[in-house]
């Protein structure tokens, strides 16, 4: 449209000056009248009949030869930021071409979450660009959008929303390989489904959500030795079904320790002044006695640091010696969700402990490198 804007003024400057001046004149006189009619209404015009009559007898000789090449000189800058534009959008194009046409992601998080966590090493490893937006876990005001309360919440082109942790991670790694499919008809995939927990509460879960939507080909490729799919997706579920249960009661295992991880999820998370005060100090307290309740809910030992210990050693254990990672040579989405729970602990004593007391540090730093470097983006 602006292409066509920018030719029509070209032809209008044209006959101007290829019109004769008797022409010409008239043509002037009757643009001009109508400018200085329009203007009079508005109140800008400054020199009465007299003005316009003299412009006009200047128009009458040679004038219109002055419109004609304003006209040409508008059209022609016309054309030029019309070129410029197509040229860009021609250039995006072909970034978008080079890149892979990567989509534009947004990560709504706690950057202390362990669920939240799980995503941004996926996003790591593969080396997946996305932006994050840290969620105010108090008052919520950077999704109020959503009707899905929780973290993370994944926005895709700023049009398709993805919840729960899991079902991103298999949404994204299914595109990925199955690059036919289109992302929306991917999640359809993973039907949200209303239930009631053994609590009483309605919560939201996901079918299918550990599955990758494959055909039988690409299963093969993905996973190539029998059992891989079933080992991986059997210890992604492990992560979200008890290890991650074990990390509040030993965070918050004593006062000392309370005080302390609240005063990382201070620092690191979006807290005004008042907020994070009353956060550091209250929010310690009530996390210390809920993490006792946490401790009998899921029938942990005393010293929950035990269970710890216990289940990361069958992490270890079950990736065995002759592998580097449970995906072989490089991690799978097993590694990733395991590896993403593990990380919100660093800084804390709960992880200095683990750290110390287990068999997973070599495997850990073998992590810790491989999403540092996105070794999966290859």
């Amino acid at each position: 449209m602006a292409a066509a804007c920018s030719r029509s003024l070209c032809k209008v400057g044209r006959s101007f000056l290829e019109t004769p001046a008797t022409a010409r004149s008239g043509t002037a006189s009757f643009l001009l009248g109508n400018a200085a009619t329009h203007s009079s209404r508005r109140g800008f015009s400054s020199g009465g009949p007299g003005f316009r009559s003299r412009l006009v007898s200047s128009l009458r000789a040679g004038g219109g030869r002055v419109l004609g090449c304003a006209f040409l000189l508008g059209g022609g800058l016309g054309l030029y930021q019309t070129l410029k534009l197509s040229l860009q959008q021609h250039l995006a194009q072909e970034d978008s071409k080079v890149s892979g046409g990567s989509p534009k992601m947004t990560l709504y998080q706690y950057k202390t979450c362990p669920f939240c966590s799980k995503v941004r090493a996926f996003l790591d490893f593969y080396g997946l660009p996305y932006e994050v937006v840290e969620v105010n876990p108090v008052m919520r005001q950077e999704i109020k959008w959503s009707s899905y309360r929780k973290v993370p919440i994944l926005m895709v082109d700023a049009e398709l929303q993805l919840n729960d942790s899991s079902v991103i991670i298999s949404s994204l790694r299914t595109l990925m390989i199955s690059k036919e499919k289109s992302l929306s008809d991917i999640i359809r995939c993973y039907p949200e489904m209303k239930a009631v927990n053994d609590r009483g509460k309605e919560v939201t879960e996901y079918n299918n959500k550990y599955w990758l939507m494959l055909s039988e080909a690409q299963n093969a490729d993905v996973y190539p030795a029998k059992g891989m799919q079933k080992e991986e997706m059997k210890w992604r579920q492990w992560a979200d079904d008890w290890l991650v249960h074990l990390i509040s009661p030993n965070v918050y295992r004593t006062t000392g320790e309370a005080l302390a991880s609240f005063d990382y999820i201070v620092r690191e998370g979006k807290f005004g002044i008042v907020e994070g005060f009353f956060a550091k100090y209250v929010g310690a307290a009530a996390m210390f006695i809920i993490s006792k309740r946490l401790k009998n809910r899921h029938n942990l030992q005393d010293d929950v640091r035990q269970d710890l210990y216990k289940a990361v050693n069958d992490w270890v254990a079950a990736i065995g010696k002759n592998r580097k990672f449970m995906g072989g040579d490089q991690p799978n989405l097993a590694d990733l969700a395991v590896f993403g729970v593990l990380r919100v602990m660093e800084g804390l004593q709960a992880f200095d402990d683990m750290m110390e007391n287990t068999k997973v540090k070599h495997w850990y730093r073998r992590m810790e490198k491989a999403t540092l470097n996105h070794e999966g983006r290859s």
